[in-house]
């Protein structure tokens, strides 16, 4: 294998070599950033794009308690719908790519970089500290050599000096001693330098030793590997950028073929049977017009007497003909066959479709006294006012407007939600019943009176909406041609009151039909209903304890000195059997004797699953009931 070691060819490329490795590996880095860089913005592409989906489907949905939601019953439309589900759960795949990518590449290689950047950092200062400490070993050798080299050359001029004082005879015996003990003195000063510098010599000789076999081959090594580990980093980042892709893509296909499934579902057939439910109207075909003769009065035998007669009525008889005619087809044109009455409130009054006058030669006053009296044609004429009112944008109360299938269902989705709102109704009495049941037993907790106003309204509402019911199942019965008797299905829906006499409720639809076409509520408020008798007042009178609906916890310790309270410790297990109704106090029991209210901040509840469903009703109040009612909180 061959390493950056190898690069140390020459002492004097030594600083190039480590130079140009500190540029690669610095290219390195960047090469890891770059591509993290591309990562990241490609998560944010996935973002983007999934975002993108999620708002198309969401555009697309059907919006709630819209016309639009009418139109998801045909198998075409909800394709259309499965596909836009589809989307979304395509566009929640590109979200998992986007965050697999964040945390197993972005994520991790932004950590790997700056982990790689220090570990580079401390490489090559280990490499400078090395180059700095032989460049030191070297200035002391070339400090010690040029200091053993100027005591060498002192010495010998010394000694030359020395030689010429002892050669000259005029020199006393005291200069000559001491130029000789001077050669001396430097002589032994150049071997002490040259022992000196032999010893840097051999010391700088073992640094540079180290400096190139060991320490700098050493860091060399250490940047090598560390090289080799960024390069197999990123090869592995590219796997598992793939990876991430790959794993995604079974539940891709998965959702495709929910789309392809949801295309193949579409059925023709029965998406046109549904239109044809949708706006069926019940009118039977009109029947074929008649043959009006107008050539009678021409075959009658001609006479002196029929000539003045009809010279007489002559003038006359042709312009009353042509009124009739117009007078009597307020619904037809000419050419046309007349179009079916719309629907009436009484199943007696709907025509087959108006009929063609029969004897022309009736003055045109009886005709439309016969017009208006007949009990059919008035009807005509209210159907045709409702027609009108409801083109002025002020529809009949009773649908009668629509036709005959039309006007059933209408009616039937009215009945179903004047039943939701006696339910809802009763549901909110139930509980303001029960929770005056427990102010009375607990006056401490607030005042029973103060809910009486609230009850009485409530009662009043149930009463004004079972007469809407009663009217609106009124018109339904006459409708589909039947004794206006509640079905069992009717009963079970609504469970708000029992079966009225067919006598009464047929009546009842009569009665309330005025001269106008339009319908009066006198008799229906005149009908009395008898309300099934709640067993509330039966719960709280009976003296039995009341049933447990959980445990509880006690998280703090608690004096209970009030009456009505309990006294609990820290850590205790108790029963709940009443839950906090909105005032922040619990009800609980510690044996049959023992039972009392705690806050309920100082414990943990944990209500049964069977518990839960009881309490609705009763939680629904404190949250929907626009009641003044509140309760008392303990001090």
């Amino acid at each position: 294998m061959t390493l950056f070691p190898g690069l140390l060819l020459e002492q004097c490329s030594y600083k190039d070599q480590f130079d140009n490795l500190e540029k690669h590996t610095q290219w390195g880095i960047d090469v890891l950033e770059k591509y993290v860089k591309f990562v990241k913005e490609r998560t944010e592409i996935e973002l983007s794009y999934a975002k993108q989906l999620r708002n198309l489907s969401k555009k697309y949905q059907p919006k709630k308690n819209s016309k639009e939601e009418e139109e998801y019953r045909y198998t075409s439309t909800r394709a259309f719908l499965a596909t836009l589900n589809e989307m979304n759960d395509y566009a929640g795949q590109h979200e998992v790519i986007s965050e697999n990518m964040t945390s197993l590449i972005t994520g991790e290689l932004t950590r790997y970089v700056q982990e790689l950047k220090q570990e580079r950092k401390s490489h090559f200062h280990d490499g400078r500290k090395a180059q700095q400490h032989i460049e030191t070993c070297w200035k002391q050798l070339e400090a010690s050599k040029r200091r053993f080299e100027r005591d060498c050359k002192e010495a010998d001029r010394a000694q030359q000096y020395f030689e010429k004082m002892d050669a000259d005879i005029n020199v006393t015996k005291a200069d000559v001693e001491k130029a000789r003990q001077q050669a001396q003195l430097r002589h032994q000063m150049a071997e002490d330098s040259k022992a000196e510098y032999s010893s840097t010599l051999q010391k700088f000789n073992s640094e540079q030793h180290d400096h190139y076999y060991t320490h700098i081959p050493n860091i060399f090594q250490k940047i090598q590997e560390m090289e080799e580990r960024r390069i197999v980093r990123i090869g592995e980042s590219m796997k598992t950028f793939a990876e991430v892709d790959r794993q995604v893509i079974p539940i891709i296909g998965k959702c495709l073929d929910e789309i392809t499934k949801a295309a193949e579902s579409i059925d023709h057939k029965n998406d046109s049977q549904l239109v044809i439910e949708a706006f069926k109207s019940g009118f039977e075909p009109p029947g074929d017009i008649e043959f009006e003769d107008f050539t009678q009065p021409m075959k009658r035998t001609v006479s002196e007497s029929s000539l003045s007669n009809s010279r007489g009525d002559g003038k006359s008889e042709p312009k009353f003909g042509g009124k009739s005619k117009g007078k009597l087809w307020p619904f037809i044109k000419k050419n046309k066959p007349p179009p079916p009455p719309p629907a009436s409130a009484s199943p007696s009054a709907v025509p087959n479709g108006p009929q063609s006058p029969k004897q022309q030669k009736e003055p045109l006053s009886h005709r439309f006294n016969e017009f208006m009296t007949s009990k059919p044609k008035i009807h005509c004429f209210r159907s045709l006012k409702r027609g009108l009112s409801l083109k002025l944008g002020a529809g009949p109360e009773d649908f009668s407007n629509l036709p005959p299938e039309q006007r059933r269902k209408k009616l039937q989705q009215k009945v179903d939600e004047l039943n939701k709102d006696i339910q809802k109704e009763m549901d909110q009495r139930d509980a303001l019943t029960k929770m005056k049941d427990v102010y009375i037993k607990n006056p401490q907790m607030g005042d029973a009176a103060s809910v009486d106003h609230r009850l009485a309204e409530l009662g009043q509402n149930i009463e004004k909406l079972r007469i809407e019911v009663q009217k609106f199942e009124g018109w339904l019965a006459e409708v589909e041609g039947r004794l206006p008797m509640r079905t069992e299905q009717a009963r079970r829906q609504s469970g708000l009151y029992e079966a009225q006499n067919t006598s009464a409720v047929n009546s009842c639809a009569q009665d309330r039909e005025s001269p106008d076409g339009s319908y009066t509520e006198e008799q229906s408020q005149e009908t009395e209903m008898k309300v099934p008798a709640t067993d509330f007042d039966d719960e709280f009178d009976d003296e039995e304890p009341l049933p447990t609906i959980g445990t509880c916890k006690a998280l703090y310790t608690f004096e209970g000195q009030n009456e009505g309270t309990i006294s609990v410790a820290e850590g205790e297990m108790l029963y709940v059997i009443e839950e906090d109704k909105g005032d922040g106090w619990t009800r609980i029991r510690r044996n049959e004797d023992e039972e009392g209210y705690v806050p309920t901040s100082y414990v943990e509840v944990y209500l049964d699953k069977n518990a839960k469903a009881e309490t609705k009703s009763l939680t629904s109040f404190w949250t929907a009931s626009p009641s003044p009612v509140s309760p008392v909180h303990w001090k």
